[in-house]
């Protein structure tokens, strides 16, 4: 079937061709790249992958920049520390020259020193001025700073924080736990006779303390405001001036039309004022003598008018009333109608009023408010008056001029004033502001006055004894009155209540609380009212000061045991006071008795102000059994038993047979530094044994201490390093060692000491020692510890050190924090001193104590090369290692991202030439599907 509007196997042959042109493009895109993948379409999955390995890449390339950059920080600070070793070097060699001053002049020694002041510039020369890229290495920039409240921090000699993780939040805290002290090594060689050749005789001291001079009271005065007159009320009177009114109202008669007229008392007659007002009778007599009288008793108008003779109208009524004087008519109803004989009127007439002056009586509150009040009248303002104006400028209390106003009601305004605390009116007075005038002055409040105050004073002192002090005291209003003790000798807090007075301070400071108080020397002082009010108090701590102590001195009595020998050791001494008058000398106030054992009482009259302590040395020596002497008068000589407590005297003691040694005595004594072989003769005490050993201690590590008749042999260092070995090689006569030197040592004697046992943060750390040490991946710290401490040390590292980024993540087990301390001539050394003292001038410089220079500097190259040791091991074990590890990574990371992204050339290149015959084909295809529809034309033309 032929047709011609739609040719199939064009379409077919036309989206194929698309296809194979896409394909094409794919092909040629990924060989002109390189790239299997070049867009998210040619494989998500694999372009997520991709571009995850890529980030991993970019970062392991930075983190073995960053270490290589690390390296040479390390490599620069090493070099350096490398100059400093041999600064060290030069300068120990130049301690050991100096130290043969037997051979060396002084000029030499002097020259010697010259080169180490040099080098000791040097040293701190290399300190601040290594730098990589301006940043100081050696200065101590780099050290991790600490900070501490812990008063046991103290105990830390020596702190040294190699390498820390800070982690995210920047510190560590850092807990040291000491649970055993480090000790040291230590031999004892026990009943070494301690005697010369003539011996020692047992002996205690008396010690007699007494006053040699008075001591001085801390005085002071304290100053408060008190009131010294209350204050007083201002006083006024209000006075307003009420006119005469006249009363009025209306009366109904009976009339034709029931008339009515307004009736109004008129001045000066005698319903004039208050007498008009009230009820009115009116009666009409009928009569032709005609005229009108009011009866003030009766309060009634008595009107006679001809009413049968014509004159009946009500007009004519109301000029008779009128011609009467005593009321007048006005407002007439009915004028014209007639009047009724006899008739009687009735009405109420109100509003009369007397002339009067009405006062309101003002006082204003307690003070000074001497104020003014005006009355005035205004417009508009109701029955309650207005109240404007203030204390300064007066106020003013303005009535209604239209209306009226009691004058209880302008009292209330005057009343509602904050100055004015009474305003007393008694009436029932009405303001009438159409007729009443107000004021014309203001009224003024006179008489006010403030309360009356002043400074008073307290004149505070202090005991002038031992039982006194400078005094620091606070004063403080409010709450529960009372004294309370300061954290601070002398310091007291004493409150008092509102109201109160100078008496109740008094009272308050003499309540037994302040103990440094004296009572009879504080009082009020010179013109002070002690029941004024006290309105205002001193602020801030107030000094009473000037105190000093009474001065003392110790009169010193040295008994003695008669014979020499240990066996007056140990007798007590008993010192007492007694009324027993039996026991002492009624003279002298003194006895003196010994027992059978040795021991001495001295009873002393307890009554006794002056016992002369020469008395108390002659009782003593008057016994057989002992001597005494006044070895000491720094006292007043005087023993006052009311006033001294018996002194407490230590047991004899010190008592040793005469000679020392048996026999000669020789022995070899090792320790940490050294042997050294020491003989000595008979009779050697053991004092001298000491000094003997103790000579040569810095050669044999081993120092010598006497305890009673004990010779202990002590290590100078702590730690199991530490050792004392005594071997006795001979003593006394024949060859086989039989005295008490080697009995107590059994020949031979060796001991080592211990190390500190501690943990840090509950790691057990490494003890050598008093030094401890911890090295984990998140702290590497050692410390030196006080001789003997034990407990806890907290402390927290806040920061510093040289933070070294070596992994491709920022997180902190990926980062390094290491410590480089300064090796200035400050911090360069350890326990025997620091290097700056070996500068000129200095307590180990080369002309003053070689030895101590020698160990100063031997320590300063220990911590030089520890550090360039530890640098070594960060550079070898940890740089250099995570170099290479991160190299292998990065090398398998690479190839990983090569296989999923990179194009396989070949595989590329058959797909080009495939797409390319499948273009050309499908091209040739599509020309002869268009030529299709041409065929029609045959059939039309049959």
């Amino acid at each position: 079937m032929t047709r011609i509007n739609t040719n199939v196997s064009s379409l077919v042959a036309r989206n194929t061709l698309g296809r194979s042109n896409a394909a094409l493009e794919q092909a040629l895109t990924r060989l002109s790249t390189g790239l299997r993948i070049n867009t998210g379409k040619d494989d998500p999955a694999g372009l997520i992958a991709s571009e995850n390995l890529r980030s991993d890449i970019t970062s392991i390339r930075r983190a073995i920049s960053n270490t290589d950059r690390a390296n040479q920080v390390i490599a620069t600070a090493d070099s350096a520390l490398g100059q400093v070793s041999n600064l060290l070097n030069d300068i120990r060699g130049l301690v050991t020259e100096s130290a043969n001053a037997g051979a060396l002049s002084d000029a030499q020694i002097a020259a010697n020193q010259l080169q180490v002041d040099s080098s000791l510039e040097a040293l701190n020369r290399i300190a601040q001025t290594t730098t990589f890229q301006g940043r100081r290495l050696l200065d101590g920039s780099l050290d991790f700073v600490t900070s501490t409240s812990d008063s046991d921090f103290s105990n830390v000699q020596s702190l040294k924080i190699d390498q820390a993780n800070l982690g995210a939040t920047g510190t560590v805290p850092v807990s040291l736990s000491i649970s055993t002290a480090a000790t040291r090594a230590q031999v004892n060689v026990a009943d070494v006779p301690g005697g010369s050749g003539t011996g020692v005789a047992a002996s205690t001291t008396i010690t007699l303390t007494s006053q040699t001079g008075a001591g001085t009271a801390a005085t002071g005065t304290v100053g408060f405001t008190v009131q010294t007159a209350a204050a007083q009320a201002a006083t006024g009177n209000v006075a307003i001036d009420l006119v005469e009114l006249q009363a009025s109202g209306t009366v109904t008669i009976d009339s034709t039309n029931s008339a009515s007229f307004t009736l109004t008392a008129v001045a000066l007659g005698d319903a004039a004022g208050d007498e008009g007002n009230g009820a009115k009778s009116l009666v009409i007599v009928n009569d032709t003598t005609e005229g009108a009288v009011y009866d003030a008793n009766t309060n009634t108008l008595t009107v006679t008018m001809d009413i049968t003779g014509g004159n009946n109208t009500v007009n004519y009524l109301a000029g008779l009333i009128s011609a009467g004087s005593d009321f007048a008519v006005s407002n007439i109803t009915d004028g014209t109608d007639t009047v009724t004989a006899s008739n009687t009127g009735a009405g109420t007439l109100a509003g009369g009023r007397d002339a009067s002056t009405e006062t309101i009586a003002v006082t204003s509150v307690a003070g000074d408010n001497n104020i003014s009040i005006t009355i005035a009248e205004g417009t508009g303002i109701g029955a309650t008056p207005s109240v404007s104006g203030d204390a300064t400028n007066g106020y003013v209390i303005t009535v209604d001029d239209a209306g009226s106003t009691t004058i209880a009601d302008i009292a209330a305004a005057i009343q509602s004033i904050s100055e004015v605390a009474t305003a007393d009116y008694t009436g029932s007075a009405t303001y009438e502001g159409a007729d009443d005038a107000a004021p014309g002055s203001p009224t003024v409040l006179t008489g006010g006055d403030d309360a009356q105050t002043a400074t008073q004073s307290i004149d505070i002192a202090s005991l002038a004894t031992s039982a006194g002090g400078d005094l620091s005291l606070t004063f403080v209003v409010g709450g529960t009155a009372g004294v309370a003790a300061g954290s601070g000798a002398g310091e007291y807090t004493v409150t008092y209540t509102a109201g109160s007075s100078l008496n109740d301070i008094l009272a308050l400071l003499e309540d037994g609380t302040i103990t440094e108080l004296d009572a009879t020397a504080t009082d009020l002082a010179t013109g002070a009212v002690g029941t004024n009010v006290i309105t205002a108090g001193p602020s801030g701590a107030q000094a009473i000061s000037g105190y000093d102590a009474p001065t003392t001195g110790n009169d010193v009595i040295t008994l003695t045991a008669a014979n020499v020998g240990t066996a007056g050791n140990g007798r007590t001494v008993t010192i007492n006071e007694t009324s027993n008058s039996s026991l002492f000398d009624a003279g002298t106030g003194v006895g003196v008795a010994v027992d059978s054992n040795g021991n001495v009482v001295v009873s002393l009259n307890s009554a006794a102000t002056a016992i002369n302590v020469s008395d108390i040395v002659a009782a003593l020596e008057a016994t057989t059994e002992y001597t005494a002497s006044l070895t000491t008068s720094g006292g007043s000589g005087v023993y006052n038993s009311t006033t001294q407590a018996p002194p407490t005297v230590t047991n004899t003691a010190g008592g040793e047979p005469a000679g020392g040694l048996a026999g000669a005595v020789v022995f070899e004594l090792a320790g940490l530094t050294g042997s050294e072989v020491l003989s000595f003769g008979a009779g050697t005490s053991i004092s001298q044994l000491v000094t003997g050993i103790n000579l040569v201690r810095d050669a044999t590590g081993v120092e010598a201490v006497a305890n009673g008749t004990t010779l202990e042999l002590r290590s100078t260092e702590y730690g199991s390093s530490a050792l004392v070995d005594l071997k006795v090689i001979s003593e006394g006569s024949g060859s086989t060692p039989s005295g008490i030197f080697s009995t107590a040592t059994a020949t031979q004697s060796r001991d080592t000491g211990t190390d500190i046992v501690a943990t840090v943060n509950g790691i057990a750390a490494n003890g050598k020692g008093n030094t401890l040490q911890i090295n984990t991946a998140t702290l590497d710290l050692t410390s030196t510890i006080t001789a003997g401490f034990t407990g806890s040390i907290d402390f927290t590292i806040t920061g510093g050190g040289a933070l070294f980024q070596l992994g491709p993540d920022v997180v902190s087990n990926q980062q390094a924090r290491l410590g480089i301390g300064s090796v200035n001539t400050a911090r360069l050394g350890g326990v025997s001193g620091k290097l700056f003292q070996l500068g000129t001038g200095n307590g180990a410089s080369l002309s003053t104590d070689t030895n101590v220079a020698a160990r100063i500097v031997e320590e300063a190259i220990d911590q030089v090369t520890s550090l360039r040791g530890r640098l070594g091991a960060f550079q070898r074990t940890t740089l250099e290692t995570n170099k290479q590890a991160l190299n292998d990574t990065l090398t398998n990371l690479t190839e990983a991202e090569s296989s999923i992204r990179d194009a396989d050339f070949a595989e590329e290149s058959a797909q080009l030439t495939r797409a390319q015959i499948l273009v050309q084909s499908g091209t040739t295809v599509l020309q002869i599907a268009n030529q299709n529809p041409q065929n029609v034309l045959a059939l039309l033309r049959g």
